[in-house]
């Protein structure tokens, strides 16, 4: 699993990170990320914020982007919160990355469903390309994670790039979506199964002959 403790707080890092803001379009999407919540409730935008900077420190980084401890600073003193308290949201989530991480952050589900249907394979892959768990790669492009259920049991394995899902995956079609990546095209997220749109089964609809049509009125046959 990920380590979810802060990057060492060094002078490096305080020249590098320590004046730290919000860009206008950032502080504009955080300041309405803050205006959902009545009066006296801003704190509550703390996880809304912690990702804007996080996808600052990306952009500015050429990264998936990550929170050094200057950052969780200035976030906990736009809200006026504690740095502790906002210490604990972002060491708790794993959407928030604690130490540097590569341009595409590879985060392969290793729990029980995923590892059945193929997962430890999909290690092997990230490893021929010379990730290792919790490192950035030579080259800057990749992290490697290993993380618990995302959610997509009934098409596993699944991995977890950036802010994509791409499901129903073998090593073969994994390397596909990292060729891809790597030339700096974006792959097709959702499952890579042919013929599959979402989690219904693999070999064929079951309970609905076809796809739910957006057009039809279906609540003139249920009256």
């Amino acid at each position: 699993m990920a380590d979810r403790n802060p990057a060492p707080d060094t002078p490096e890092l305080r020249e590098r990170w320590g004046a730290f803001e919000f860009t206008e379009s950032y502080r504009e999407r955080a300041d309405k990320a803050i205006a959902r919540y009545p009066e006296g409730r801003q704190r509550s935008a703390v996880m809304p914020l912690l990702d804007l900077a996080q996808r600052q420190v990306g952009e500015e980084t050429n990264t998936q982007g990550w929170l050094p401890l200057p950052v969780i600073e200035y976030v906990a003193d736009y809200l006026d919160m504690p740095v502790i308290r906002v210490l604990e949201v972002a060491s708790f989530y794993f959407m928030y990355n604690m130490k540097p991480v590569g341009k595409y952050h590879v985060q392969v589900c290793g729990t029980t469903p995923c590892m059945l249907r193929g997962s430890d394979g999909l290690f092997e892959t990230c490893k021929k390309r010379g990730m290792s768990k919790g490192h950035v790669s030579e080259d800057g492009l990749w992290t490697l994670t290993e993380v618990e259920c995302m959610g997509n049991c009934a098409t596993a394995p699944m991995v977890q790039i950036n802010d994509d899902n791409y499901e129903d995956l073998t090593p073969e079609r994994l390397d596909t979506i990292l060729d891809a990546l790597a030339k700096g095209e974006q792959p097709k997220a959702g499952t890579q199964e042919p013929g599959r749109h979402t989690s219904e089964p693999a070999n064929a609809l079951s309970s609905l002959e076809a796809m739910v049509d957006e057009n039809h009125d279906y609540r003139s046959e249920w009256s």
